[in-house]
């Protein structure tokens, strides 16, 4: 199979930019004619190979910039945004769509930020309340879906907060438990911890300066609280800085990533950077060695993988998605070319949903998407007990996977049949943009595709897709 081209002209004006060059400086340093250069930013012509090693060797660029930037998360997106039934008769071809994410990123970007506005304001109007003009409803976009939007574009990768929490990691006077370290830090501060028999996992009190954690809360719940509130209260500026570099429309935006951050802080602290990274690599990311390793639960180690984002230590580019019973994706990240939906559930022939029939077992899953590309996913359920009798049990499912070039990197992958195409199961992203016309679990019909109605015939599904 032929390499494929790679067009990233976006990225790579970015990157000179961000050097300060010219056109003309640049074109000087990397051994290309300007009109050469200037042909490959307006994605005129592919990057090349010479240009890619010159980058590296002439500015020490990460070159897998070049391939894994926002393209494919912006073309997922405008593909579900087109889905929309109010765009329905326009539905520009997918090309249209990698021209527009690859050459005009910023106005893709603003395309996605306008369809916001209008499910915003159209779910609002839906309610009498809301139709009737009250002050706050306003076409802005929803604070959860801004903030998740934030860390989906920096890869779930925010170097500085990642940088602070393993400095913070590093053993002093030879103290290694990462949750006596963070007693400490508070108590420093003159905040007393305590335990208590509270519904509440974590409540702090600044008059008092008190923290009180939840006994019904397991170890490792406590102990990510106690680095969160240490990130809160001494890594306050950096927190700050980084949410004013974000712009988000509004307080409430920004509360939230606030404490997005912190529990970014809270998930790195307690798996520092290099050491997850090579535990990883030596454990070949079994989850269950790594979480007790770290004093981790598996979604915390789960999740943590899915960031190791680093530019120059990269670890295995991770997909990884929490949802609930009913479908809904309450977390999503993806360093793979998989993307997930927006809005809605998850494809239902994911191993994901299958996480809530097999309690404590670990699902696996080789599954390819329309676009032939093939991963491995592995599925578990996670059950978050409320720790006394009645108290409600919330039960998630996680999955994390990676494409099949980096099966051997997983100890789950062994004993799968990688070679056999057949082993693959067909999975997509939504329905409305999945492009198999066989899928026996559609729900609605594709929004690119005629369909052929025929009252004296009936198949799996009530209709056929041309």
């Amino acid at each position: 199979m032929a390499a494929q081209k790679l067009y990233a002209g976006a990225k790579l004006r970015e990157i000179r930019q961000r050097l300060g060059l010219t056109q003309k400086d640049f074109a000087a340093k990397l051994g290309v004619s300007l009109p050469y250069l200037n042909q490959m930013e307006n994605n005129n012509r592919p990057v090349s190979t010479s240009v890619v090693l010159a980058m590296a060797q002439e500015f020490g660029v990460d070159v897998t910039e070049l391939s894994t930037g926002d393209h494919e998360r912006l073309v997922s997106d405008m593909r579900e945004a087109m889905a929309d039934p109010v765009l329905a008769e326009i539905s520009p071809p997918l090309a249209d769509l990698r021209l527009t994410a690859s050459n005009a990123p910023t106005l893709a970007r603003a395309f996605l930020h306008l369809h916001r506005a209008y499910r915003q304001t159209h779910e609002r109007l839906a309610s009498l309340d809301e139709a009737l003009g009250r002050e706050d409803a306003r076409a802005t976009p929803s604070p959860w879906d801004e903030v998740r939007d934030f860390f989906h574009y920096c890869d779930n990768y925010i170097d500085a907060v990642d940088r602070a929490a393993e400095h913070f990691a590093t053993p002093v006077r030879n103290e290694n438990n990462i949750r006596v370290r963070a007693v400490a830090a508070l108590g420093n501060r003159g905040v007393r911890v305590r335990f208590a028999d509270t519904d509440a996992l974590r409540h702090y009190d600044p008059g008092e300066k008190q923290l009180t954690l939840s006994l019904r809360a397991a170890p490792e719940t406590q102990t990510f609280q106690l680095l969160l509130q240490v990130a809160l209260l001494e890594q306050d500026k950096l927190l700050e800085a980084t949410l004013d570099l974000a712009r988000f429309q509004s307080e409430t935006s920004r509360a939230i990533a606030k404490i997005g951050l912190a529990n970014y802080f809270a998930g790195a602290a307690l798996m520092p950077y290099a050491r997850i990274l090579e535990a990883a690599r030596v454990e070949r990311h079994d989850l269950e060695v790594l979480a007790m390793r770290f004093g981790a639960s598996i979604e915390q180690v789960a999740h943590r993988l899915s960031t190791l984002q680093r530019p120059g230590a990269k670890g295995v580019p991770f997909f990884f998605v929490r949802v609930d019973q009913a479908g809904t994706i309450t977390k999503r990240h993806s360093a793979t070319l998989l993307q997930f939906a927006r809005y809605g559930g998850a494809c239902p022939l994911w191993n994901v949903h299958r996480a809530f029939e097999t309690p404590g077992q670990f699902l696996r899953q080789l599954a390819e998407t329309p676009d032939g590309v093939r991963y491995v996913s592995l599925a578990h359920d996670v059950s978050k007990p409320g720790g006394r009798w009645g108290a409600p049990v919330r039960r998630y499912a996680i999955a994390l996977g990676c494409e099949v070039a980096h099966a051997d990197k997983l100890v789950y992958a062994d004993g799968l049949d990688i070679g056999n195409p057949r082993a693959f199961e067909p999975i997509g992203i939504s329905c409305r943009i999945c492009e198999r016309e066989d899928c026996h679990q559609r729900s609605v019909p594709p929004l690119e595709r005629k369909l052929t109605i025929d009252p004296n015939a009936r198949g799996t599904l009530p209709y056929e897709v041309g």
